[in-house]
């Protein structure tokens, strides 16, 4: 989940259109912090190895739900939307039909921990649905963890494309100089999805997809937590990069990272 994070804390200065849409910049600076885009990929991790590889869905969105509140609440100015802010809050969470970029982001640890791309989808879904359960927002969720899923198990970049091609309907034969000039900051998924691949895609190396999210703009801590964490999965991440990250995240945090890499 490290490139989800990386991505996440790289992309947090230039999020809401602050960035001038170009690849020469440096990784860390002090301006950069983890965003809701790293609390809540550490929710789901939690609430996945918490709920254990062959909980039922009922056991999984109990735990989603309790583990994402919990972290919600610990964190309560890491940059959540307005609607999510109200259901970490509320007494009785409820799915409320979102389709924004938030299933996306937060659904790494899905595309490591199960053995068959069946497992990996139909987790997936369940993480969404607790809060995205428009079917836009489950299918952001099902193709970025089956994107991790066939990287980090040897498929080709080719391979990966086609298959979110096919079966999600994403159009990814915009090149990222097709989508830079006019891509601005969006959270939904329809206009986070494709761009995050596409990242992933013309990229060389897991800093080279970081690099290509900042050229493209837009909602840049999101898109750098989707492409990172699909980038790291085919790459994998330096010791250097990770220590990095560690810099930046306090010691809750690194608890549960400690714990998913055991």
């Amino acid at each position: 989940m490290y490139g989800a994070i990386l991505g996440d804390i790289v992309g947090s200065r230039f999020e809401f259109d602050r960035g001038d849409k170009s690849r020469d910049f440096e990784f860390f600076t002090p301006e950069c912090e983890f965003t809701d885009d790293t609390v809540m990929t550490i929710a789901v991790a939690e609430a996945l190895m918490d709920a254990g590889l062959d909980a039922d869905e009922k056991t999984v969105k109990a735990e989603l739900i309790k583990s994402m509140k919990k972290w919600g609440k610990r964190y309560p100015d890491a940059g959540y939307g307005g609607r999510f802010s109200h259901w970490v809050l509320t007494d009785d969470p409820k799915p409320y039909g979102s389709y924004g970029n938030g299933s996306g982001m937060r659904v790494s640890a899905a595309g490591w921990l199960y053995d068959s791309m069946e497992r990996t989808r139909e987790v997936a879904r369940w993480t969404a649905e607790v809060t995205h359960n428009h079917p836009e927002g489950i299918k952001g969720a099902e193709s970025v963890a089956a994107a991790i899923f066939m990287a980090r198990n040897g498929a080709s970049k080719e391979a990966i494309k086609k298959y979110i091609e096919d079966e999600f309907g994403y159009d990814l034969s915009r090149t990222l100089d097709d989508i830079r000039p006019t891509y601005k900051h969006v959270e939904d998924c329809m206009q986070t999805m494709p761009e995050a691949f596409t990242c992933f895609l013309e990229a060389g190396s897991l800093e080279d997809t970081i690099r290509n999210v900042m050229y493209i703009g837009g909602d840049t801590d999101t898109l750098g937590a989707i492409a990172g964490a699909v980038a790291e999965a085919f790459w994998g991440i330096s010791d250097g990069l990770i220590s990095k990250v560690w810099q930046y995240l306090d010691e809750d945090l690194l608890k549960v990272l400690d714990r998913f890499d055991e």
